[in-house]
């Protein structure tokens, strides 16, 4: 069974956090699924990683090649096509215990800043806990990122 990460953003935007994440679970050698909950802000985040520093391989879910990408954007309740060992989920989307048991790694991404985004991400918590997944939590609180006990 794979682990939940949950990465509390309070400095920095998800965009720049999701370039590092990609980039090391590349390196992994694992296909991706980012998961949002709307389909214009999916549109958007895939028109921020085309023009982030280096390349990030990847494509909206619904295209032709979506079993060929290496990292698929999707919106609940669309099927990732691309076979991914990592799931990250922002802006609140959902992760369900049995996802995590066939994932290397599912990465939880909320705004710390907004408090809808902090009650979504600590009932997610709760609710991959009670599941039996491992979780861990990341915060850049500090100006850096650091595992918090």
């Amino acid at each position: 069974m794979g682990s939940a990460l949950f990465y509390h953003l309070t400095r920095s935007g998800p965009a720049q956090l999701l370039q590092t994440l990609l980039g090391k679970s590349l390196q992994a050698g694992w296909r991706v699924e980012v998961r949002g909950r709307d389909r214009a802000r999916q549109v958007g985040l895939d028109e921020t990683l085309w023009l982030a520093e280096g390349f990030l391989p990847h494509g909206l879910a619904g295209g032709p090649h979506d079993a060929r990408q290496p990292v698929l954007l999707t919106v609940e309740g669309q099927d990732a096509g691309n076979q991914p060992r990592c799931l990250i989920a922002v802006d609140g989307a959902e992760v369900q215990g049995a996802e995590c048991a066939a994932l290397e790694r599912a990465c939880i991404v909320f705004d710390g800043n907004d408090p809808d985004a902090l009650d979504r991400a600590r009932a997610q918590w709760r609710t991959l806990k009670a599941a039996g997944v491992t979780a861990e939590y990341w915060s850049e609180a500090d100006g850096r990122w650091e595992r918090k006990q």
